[in-house]
Formats: structure tokens, C-alpha cells, sequence
């Protein structure tokens, strides 16, 4: 690999692709016919204005244009997450049962009523960040109400933690999947790990007590269950007794866990929690380095159930969103412990996403690679689960995190 660059050459470069990033997302992806935006655009730039909308989606475009807004004050940024909360006030949201659909035809209309926490963690994380991009008391209300949904229907009192879908009206599903390729879990890692997250953004506008307890609760679930501390991985599946139910290794989820955690603990204050997620970060970054490749790009999952001497256990794709995570796992790894290989991590993670991900003369990433390198085929370029979320804040983090070095 070549040399890492400095860190203002690296804040540099993050200033140039997240301004790439969302021109991409004002250029392709509003629906200017049936309004929101379009559920899919393809790999060869071509928008299906016929696409389902997704919740994850919508979600995930209110956050990145709030939080981009609140980095540049860019008045254009704030009108696309004007636009994105106010499609999904009117159409996401269930006025009748609460909470938010997960998806709708292209027209607006549900499609699946069904309440995801996934989805709601992030239509959450959305709402609170597009209050404090213009602190509106309606938004923060409305984030409030949503939380206080949550917790009604999803948490666990007696076990602690949260149920990972119902039907619209809050009775229990037999399939709780949040994709066909997940494990039918009860309580997943992923969904708890959104939760904390939209419960620490909803903390910087609302310090509420209770809200407090819940996160603090939160880390204690992933200290207790969700870190396996023999490997230092996160362990993914679990039925409602926290029984793990997979053996899965998501290399991407552990870089990003290995940061957010601790944020969370920064976000409330708590000293204790601060230096046990300093701890979790380093335990769970050096963890992450097995997914690392030579090319600086980190690998998709590993399963050893799946190992036998003719199937390999790894799964041998490079997906956009884990080298977006490694960029700020690695120098958030870094930040704590002084060591500058962290950092040559994170800028080598930024080489692997300009050598192979770019696309678009350099705008949106390309979904994923395969060994070779060459593009997954037929992947999207934005979609129900390929939205500007990582990758932007990517951006916005290193900005952040690298503001000193001018």
C-alpha cells in the first residue's frame, strides 16, 4: 500500500467527496413525479421511477442532508431534508398504530405495513437530526412520540433489550427478518446497535432521564451479550434469552460498533461507560483487522460453519458501506491510542474506496467488488438499502474527527 497522506490532505479529500456524494443524490434521486424520492437507481445510473420506497432509505437521506446541512450550511442540503421529512411525515408515518411503515409503492401508498425497529431506529436518527439542523419543536416532538413507541412496543423489560419487528398494529411476526439473508433472530446486534444510535442523537436535543437509562442499558446489552470478548467480535443473532444463534462474522458491523459504542457513552457523559467503550473500541478494531485484505479494502463476512475443504468460509466481496466504516473505526482507533498504524488503516480504507469504488466521475460509490476487483454486477448505485448514509458520514466523521489539521 502507498504511504498514508497527512491528515489535512485527508480532511482535503473528505471536503471534495461528500460534496461529490450528494450532488450525486440531488442529481438522480428525487421523484419529481410522485414526489419524495426514487426507490432505485441502477448501477449504470438509470433511475427506476417505478422502485418501492423504503423506510431505510428516506431515513437515511433525511439524516445525511440534515447532518451535511449542520457541517456547511449549504441552504440546498437543507432543503432535500426538508423534502425527505416531509414525504416521510405524510406518507411513511402511521397515524392510525404509530410508528412507520418499512416500505411503499412508488406512488406512496404502503406496500409493507409491517414495523421494523430497524427501520424505526432510523427514521428516529432522521427526525433528530433534521431537528437540530433547524430546531423546529414539531420535529423533536414528533422524534419524542416515536421514541416513546418504541419503548411501548418493542422493549424487553423483563430481559432487556428490544423485539425486532411486529405487524402494523404491534402484535408479534413469526418472521422477523430484516433481509432473506438474515438469521430469524428475535434480538439482533444490527437493530440494537441503530437503536443506541438514533437514542444518542435524540439525547443531544432531548436529555431526558429515562432516555439516559435506556442507553446506559443499552451498552450494558452489548457489553453482556453482543461482544464476544474471547475474539473481540460481535456476535449477531439471538432468541429473546440472549442465546447466540449464529456463528457469523460481519467485519463491517464490528469496525462500526467499535466506534459508535463509545460515542454513545460520550454523548451522555457517563465516565465509566467512556473508558469501558475505549476499551470495547481498541478489543473490537483489532478484532476487525482479520477482514483486512492486502489492498487495503476489508472483506464482507466470514461463517465457519460454512468451512469444509471446499468452501471457503469468507465471504469474498468488498461491500461499499464496511470501507466506509473501517475510515472511521480505524482512525477513530487511532484518536484513543496514539498508535499511527490506526491511522494508515483508515487513509488505506480511503485508497481501496478511490481505486475500486468511485464511479459516477467520482461521485457515488459502486455497491461492492468482487476478489478481482471488478464490479458486482447488478447491484444498485442507490436503492431500498444503498443510500448516502455511510459513505457520507464517513465524510462528515473524518471532517470532524480531523478539524485541528488545516
Amino acid at each position: 500500500m502507498n504511504s498514508a497522506e497527512p491528515p489535512a490532505a485527508y480532511r482535503r479529500q473528505m471536503q471534495r467527496q461528500l460534496a461529490a456524494i450528494l450532488d450525486y443524490w440531488m442529481e438522480y434521486t428525487p421523484d419529481h413525479e410522485q414526489g419524495g424520492f426514487i426507490g432505485r437507481v441502477d448501477e449504470k445510473d438509470r433511475p427506476d421511477p417505478n422502485a418501492p420506497k423504503g423506510l431505510v432509505l428516506n431515513s437515511r437521506i433525511l439524516w445525511t442532508f440534515s447532518a451535511a446541512y449542520r457541517h456547511t450550511r449549504n441552504t440546498s442540503y437543507l432543503m432535500v431534508a426538508r423534502r425527505a421529512c416531509e414525504y416521510l411525515l405524510n406518507h411513511f408515518l402511521d397515524d392510525e398504530q404509530g410508528g412507520a411503515f418499512w416500505s411503499l409503492d412508488a406512488a406512496g401508498h404502503p406496500l409493507n405495513d409491517r414495523k421494523q425497529i430497524y427501520g424505526q431506529a432510523f427514521f428516529l436518527y432522521g427526525l433528530t437530526e433534521f431537528y437540530r439542523a433547524g430546531e423546529e419543536s414539531a420535529i423533536l416532538q414528533a422524534a419524542i412520540a416515536l421514541f416513546r413507541v418504541i419503548e411501548e412496543h418493542s422493549f424487553d423489560i423483563r430481559r432487556k433489550g428490544y423485539y425486532e419487528a411486529f405487524a402494523r398494529d404491534w402484535q408479534p411476526l413469526q418472521d422477523l427478518r430484516l433481509s432473506e439473508k438474515d438469521d430469524n433472530g428475535q434480538k439482533t446486534m444490527n437493530t440494537h446497535l441503530h437503536v443506541l444510535e438514533a437514542y444518542s442523537n435524540l439525547y443531544k436535543c432531548w436529555p431526558d432521564s429515562l432516555l439516559r437509562g435506556q442507553i446506559i442499558g443499552l451498552l450494558e446489552v452489548f457489553d453482556s451479550y453482543m461482544v464476544d470478548h474471547r475474539s473481540g467480535h460481535l456476535l449477531l443473532f439471538f432468541n429473546e434469552d440472549w442465546q447466540s444463534r449464529s456463528t457469523l462474522i460481519s467485519y463491517g458491523h464490528d469496525i462500526e460498533a467499535a466506534w459508535l459504542l463509545q460515542e454513545a457513552a460520550e454523548t451522555i457523559g457517563d465516565e465509566k461507560w467512556i473508558a469501558r467503550t475505549r476499551t470495547l473500541a481498541l478489543r473490537i478494531a483489532t478484532a476487525a483487522i482479520e477482514g483486512l485484505d492486502d489492498d487495503g479494502g476489508l472483506w464482507y463476512e466470514r461463517d465457519e460453519t460454512r468451512a469444509t475443504p471446499d468452501n471457503d468460509p469468507l465471504v469474498r466481496e468488498k461491500h461499499w458501506w464496511p470501507q466506509a466504516e473501517a475510515m472511521v473505526g480505524f482512525l477513530h482507533a487511532w484518536q484513543i491510542s496514539g498508535d499511527e498504524n490506526w491511522y494508515r488503516r483508515s487513509f488505506d480504507s480511503w485508497n481501496f474506496v478511490k481505486r475500486y469504488l468511485l464511479a459516477s466521475m467520482g461521485k457515488e460509490w459502486y455497491w461492492g467488488v468482487r476478489a478481482d476487483h471488478s464490479p458486482m454486477p447488478g447491484q444498485d448505485k442507490a436503492g431500498f438499502w444503498k443510500c448516502p448514509y455511510h459513505n457520507s458520514r464517513a465524510c462528515l466523521e473524518i471532517l470532524r474527527r480531523l478539524h485541528n489539521f488545516t
